[in-house]
This record gives structure tokens, sequence and C-alpha cells, in this order.
């Protein structure tokens, strides 16, 4: 079985479905509220145990109602969840999320207490880090927290992927240098590289500015046309995408890395393979609403006939 460490966000979800999203001083109304556990490491980290892998996570939640919730949904989901920081007198990360009638999402984030747990802590979790087969890490929690983590794995030879999202524009060199594969989407990739992804020429191009970091692989996610990647001297290719009709495109992202993550070889050898499994399952996610509520579980992604 493979074991994945996640470090990262986990945020109370607030969802707000329209027609279609308001204009500036525009007032108008919704067609359903509704709550739901999210954030994009949590998101990964469910993905990746409905999959079939022994899921960690490293991360932070206050000592309100949302962290005790949001605390007791991942414990019920069957991973380890000792990594988990509890701080006083703080809340736990909120996202506010509209979607309309199209499926395309508009998110604002209160990062509350993802924020708030330093490297030492981290380093407190490192028997959990070092008994892993990968470790995912976002841009929703400390940056430092997350240098930490993947240097751990580095010298354990644990493989390190980095979901650089929300999109960063300056990543320090330091955590560049200790990530073995990068999952960025077309605007991600050009806030890091300075190319903009129009073709298969600037997708192998940025896979070669990533490569000359020291990134062994590279998969540049292309939204409905699937995801492209390119690993150094192993080769690249495209992945198509499932076709479906999508009705909410939160936690999609989320749910391929952590899928993918469930299945991949750590030389990367079945990276197409694995590629096409989490876009198999991020087509189900888009096809229900919420994040963690729309995550599929392994039997599904294998049963599924899209």
């Amino acid at each position: 079985m493979t074991t994945v460490t996640v470090i990262g966000s986990i945020n109370l979800d607030r969802n707000i479905r329209v027609v279609r999203a308001p204009q500036a001083g525009e007032t108008i109304h919704t067609k359903e509220i509704f709550s739901a556990a999210g954030g994009k490491g949590a998101n990964q980290a469910v993905a990746s145990q409905r999959s079939g892998a022994q899921t960690n996570f490293i991360g932070a939640i206050g000592d309100d109602e949302a962290g005790k919730s949001m605390f007791d949904l991942l414990k019920r989901e069957k991973m380890n969840v000792n990594g988990i920081k509890i701080i006083s007198n703080q809340t736990t990360g909120q996202a506010y999320i509209i979607v309309d009638d199209a499926g395309e999402n508009r998110i604002m984030i209160h990062s509350g207490a993802n924020m708030l747990f330093e490297p030492d802590y981290v380093q407190t979790q490192a028997s959990l880090i070092e008994a892993s087969d990968f470790v995912i890490a976002q841009f929703e929690s400390p940056v430092d927290s997350t240098i930490k983590a993947f240097e751990i794995a580095r010298q354990s030879g644990v493989k390190t992927i980095l979901n650089p999202a929300p999109a960063m524009e300056h990543v320090p060199n330091e955590l560049l240098a200790v990530t073995d594969l990068i999952i960025p989407n077309e605007t991600e990739t050009e806030t890091l590289t300075g190319i903009k992804v129009t073709d298969l020429d600037s997708m192998q191009k940025s896979a070669q500015y990533f490569h000359n970091l020291g990134i062994k692989a590279v998969i540049i996610t292309i939204g409905s046309k699937g995801a492209f990647y390119d690993v150094d001297h192993q080769g690249s290719g495209i992945v198509p995408a499932f076709k479906v009709k999508a009705v909410d495109t939160t936690a999609a992202g989320d749910t391929f890395i952590g899928a993918l993550c469930s299945v991949l070889q750590k030389d990367f050898n079945n990276l197409p393979a694995a590629i096409k499994y989490g876009n198999r399952a991020s087509s189900l996610t888009v096809q229900r609403f919420g994040a963690q509520p729309a995550i599929p579980f392994k039997q599904e992604i294998i049963d599924a006939k899209n």
C-alpha cells in the first residue's frame, strides 16, 4: 500500500450556488447555500485516502466548532490525523465559494490557523514523513513549513510533490531544489516560468525550465484538455481528459493530485497511467457539488464508464 503524507490547509467551505456571478455593485439571489469540508490540503488527502493510500495529514485547525467538525470528518476518513495541530484562540480556515450554472467557481479564503504552524512543529512530525512514499504540499499553508517537510523527505528518500496553488510569483529556490514532481495549471506555470502556455512547444519549454531547477517530473494540467507530462530523460506527452458535463469544478485539481499519487510509482515510470486514473477521478468530482463530498472512492473510479 502506498503511504502519502499531505502538509497543507484545512477549510470549512461555505458554498453559494448562483445562476451567474454578480457584477460589481450588483445584488442577486442565490439558488442554494451549504457548508462542506474543504481546503486544498485536506481535499488532496481525502482523495488519496479514498483511492486506497494510507494517508497522513500535517496541518492546523483552530479550537472552534469548525475545527472540531473538520477534525472529526478527516478522522472518519480513516486517515492519520495525529499531525493536525489544534491552536488555541484561533479560527479554523474558511473558504467562501461561489459556483455558477456553468460550473465555474470563484473562491475567497480566510486562512486562519492554516498559516500558523511552524517548521519546528513539522520537525516533530518527521516520523510520518520518513515512513511515506510521497509528501504533497500546496501554497495554502506556510512555505517555510513546506520546505522543512520536503527537506526531511529528501533526506529519507521520500518523493516530494508540489502543487503551486494558489499561484505564487516568487517561490523560494530552497523549495524547488527539494521538489521531485511539480503540478501547476497553465496560469501557475506562466507565473512561475514567465512562459505563456499556449501549445505543446510552450509546455515543453516550461517543463525544461523546471528540469533546469532540478525538478525531475512535471505535470501541467490543461483543464478540459487533460494534462501534459514530462519526466526528465523518460519522455513526455498529453493524457486527454474525460468528457463530462461539469456542474462544479471545486476540488477537481485536488482530486486529480490525491488520486494520482495513490497509484504512482516512486520512479514515475507509470506516470501516464497514474494521470489517466487521476483524470477519471477528477471527472467524477466535477459532476457533483462541493469539495470533499464530491471526491470519489477507488471503486467508483474503477467502475466509471465516462
